[in-house]
C-alpha cells in the first residue's frame, strides 16, 4: 500500500515508510490481532444483551504510562494476519450472534480495514461497524473512512496539552481529537437507536475522568456542550486504575475518588447536557481488561 510507505495516517505523522520498518505505533503494513471475541462490558447501546463483536488491534499511536492494554498496545503482543482473514473473522463473530463489529485500537489499520470491510460485506455482513479510537486522529483519515465506518467510539482524553504530553506523548491531542469528532459528527451524525436501543449509526463520545485531571474533564464538557449541545451523546467512565507505568507518576498513582466521579457527572447535568452513560464505581477494577490470549484470531 502506497500510503503506508509514508505513513501520515495519525496526528504524529512521522513519515516512516511501514513496509521496511515499525513506526512510532508499534506498526509495519501487516495486521497484527490480540483478540477477537463477544464483548459484554461496552455501553448498553453497544454491547446489548447479545454483546459486540470486538477485534483488539496491536499497537498504538499513543503511549498512556497507565494503559491498561499495555501488552497490545506497547508490548508487541498479537498475531499478524491477512486482510481477507480480518474479514473472515468480522463474518465469524456475526454468526455467533454480536450486535455489531468494534474495531478496538484501529487507526494504524485503516487502509487494511476498508478493503476487509469492503470484502466482508461482499460476503454477507451487515451489521454497524464501529470504530473504536483513542482520538488522536486526523481529519484526513476520518474523511478515508466515509462509507465504511457506521458508528464512532472516540475517546477524548486531555484538554491540557502538557498532560497529554506527559501520560501518553500525544503532542497537540486536544486540537488533533477535538477536530476529528466534528468531522466524525458530520460524517455519521448523532446516535441513532433502534427500538431495543442498540446504536446502529453516529458518534458517541467517551471521556475517562483520571486523578488530578478534573479541569481537564471541565473543559473537555464545556467543549462538547458548546460544539454539539444537548444532542450529543457522553460515556463518562470512572474505570481509571494505575496500571503499566503509573506508579511512576505520584499524582495519577491511585483511583478515581468516588466524590470526582460524582462532581464531574453532576458538572455534565450543570451544563446541559442530557444524553450519555456512566459507570459504576466499582468498573475501577483490573477483572474487566480483557485476557489477551489470541482468541477468535
Amino acid at each position: 500500500m502506497k500510503k503506508l510507505e509514508f505513513c501520515t495516517l495519525c496526528p504524529i505523522k512521522c513519515g516512516t515508510n511501514r513496509t521496511q520498518q515499525k513506526g512510532p505505533c508499534g506498526t509495519m503494513d501487516k495486521i497484527i490481532v490480540a483478540k477477537a471475541f463477544v464483548h459484554h462490558w461496552e455501553e448498553p447501546c453497544i454491547s446489548g444483551s447479545a454483546g459486540s463483536g470486538a477485534i483488539f488491534f496491536g499497537g498504538c499511536n499513543m503511549h498512556c504510562v497507565f494503559c491498561q492494554n499495555y501488552k497490545i498496545s506497547q508490548a508487541g503482543f498479537g498475531k499478524e494476519i491477512t486482510t481477507e482473514r480480518l474479514a473472515d473473522i468480522m463474518l465469524e463473530l456475526q454468526i455467533q450472534g454480536v450486535e455489531n463489529i468494534n474495531l478496538v485500537t484501529p487507526t494504524p489499520y485503516v487502509l487494511q480495514i476498508i478493503e476487509a470491510v469492503a470484502s466482508a460485506r461482499s460476503k454477507g455482513l451487515n451489521l454497524p461497524i464501529i470504530y473504536n479510537t483513542n482520538g488522536y486522529e486526523t481529519v484526513e483519515t476520518i474523511e478515508m473512512l466515509k462509507g465504511t465506518i457506521d458508528i464512532f467510539l472516540p475517546d477524548i482524553k486531555y484538554f491540557n496539552d502538557r498532560a497529554a504530553v506527559k501520560y501518553s506523548k500525544a503532542k497537540g491531542y486536544f486540537l488533533h481529537a477535538s477536530m476529528a469528532i466534528k468531522k466524525m459528527v458530520e460524517q455519521v451524525g448523532y446516535p441513532v437507536l433502534d427500538e431495543k436501543g442498540m446504536m446502529k449509526k453516529g458518534v458517541l463520545i467517551r471521556h475517562m475522568i483520571m486523578p488530578d485531571l478534573m479541569e481537564d474533564s471541565k473543559n473537555i464538557l464545556r467543549w462538547i456542550h458548546e460544539e454539539f449541545g444537548r444532542q450529543a451523546y457522553v460515556s463518562l467512565m470512572c474505570q481509571y486504575i494505575p496500571m503499566f507505568k503509573a506508579i511512576e507518576y505520584e499524582e495519577i498513582n491511585r483511583k478515581l475518588d468516588d466524590w470526582e466521579y460524582e462532581y464531574i457527572i453532576a458538572f455534565f447535568f450543570k451544563l446541559g447536557l442530557e444524553n450519555g452513560f456512566v459507570q459504576d464505581y466499582s468498573s475501577a477494577t483490573a477483572d474487566y481488561v480483557p485476557d489477551f490470549d489470541l482468541l477468535g484470531v
